[in-house]
């Protein structure tokens, strides 16, 4: 890795993928144990670094004890990060080599990928978001936050096409938004479509004409959510 502020914006990302795959998991207890064998970390080894008797790990594992809150889940995923850590990043290297260049677009908040779709009315509920175009019985594999006045800046052409993660059929969360022309234009000229665009911060009253036509002309569903960045960080990882 080449700097310390690339091995946080990796370990981050790899950190919120974890925590959205266990809270979202209709098995978090599976979840669990998958990514515990993704860091080829032993229960015993897991439950020393956090202080606790190894049948903790395995009865949230084996669903014998009631799935982990939030906090749990938390230090449970540094632990696993810490450890890796102490191996020689060996998990977090190759994580950031699969997410490669998006680590340096300052313009892109989160990346979270799910282990299973769920439905964009899901989405929608959490963030109390009103529909200006299209349906949301589709599903969708995850979702991207993009600061876009960022984007607006500093976000080369390139780039555009890197904020898919691994599936274009993720909702695009544009924050800081004034009227929702500039994210529906880049949308518009990209040659990738993404499953649904969600503005941040304004009302559908405020959302511009031009934008409303372009999510009917690519038929991509638009909404909007007053809800804060940090709220729908905190929404969003709610199961």
């Amino acid at each position: 890795m080449s700097s310390r502020g690339e091995i946080s914006n990796a370990r981050g990302l790899l950190a919120e993928k974890i925590a959205g795959e266990i809270t979202l998991s209709s098995n978090p207890g599976d979840t669990l144990r998958k990514w515990r064998r993704n860091f080829a970390i032993t229960q015993t080894d897991l439950s020393n670094h956090m202080g606790i008797s190894p049948s903790v790990i395995s009865d949230y594992e084996s669903g014998r004890r009631k799935s982990p809150g939030i906090m749990i889940i938390s230090k449970i995923i540094d632990a696993l990060l810490r450890i890796d850590e102490g191996r020689g990043c060996n998990v977090l290297r190759a994580y950031e080599d699969m997410w490669g260049d998006i680590l340096g677009i300052d313009s892109i908040c989160s990346v979270c990928e799910y282990q299973d779709p769920i439905p964009l009315w899901d989405v929608a509920k959490k963030l109390d978001a009103e529909i200006i175009f299209g349906r949301t019985d589709i599903t969708i594999w995850g979702y991207t936050v993009i600061d876009s006045l960022k984007a607006i800046v500093e976000m080369l052409p390139d780039h555009f096409q890197k904020i898919y993660g691994r599936s274009t059929a993720r909702a695009l969360i544009f924050t800081g938004v004034h009227t929702g022309k500039s994210p529906m234009v880049a949308v518009r000229v990209s040659n990738l479509k993404p499953g649904a665009v969600i503005l941040q911060g304004i009302v559908p009253d405020q959302v511009d004409p031009i934008a409303k036509k372009i999510a009917e002309v690519e038929n991509i569903p638009l909404l909007t959510t007053y809800f804060s960045v940090d709220e729908i960080s905190l929404a969003l990882s709610k199961g």
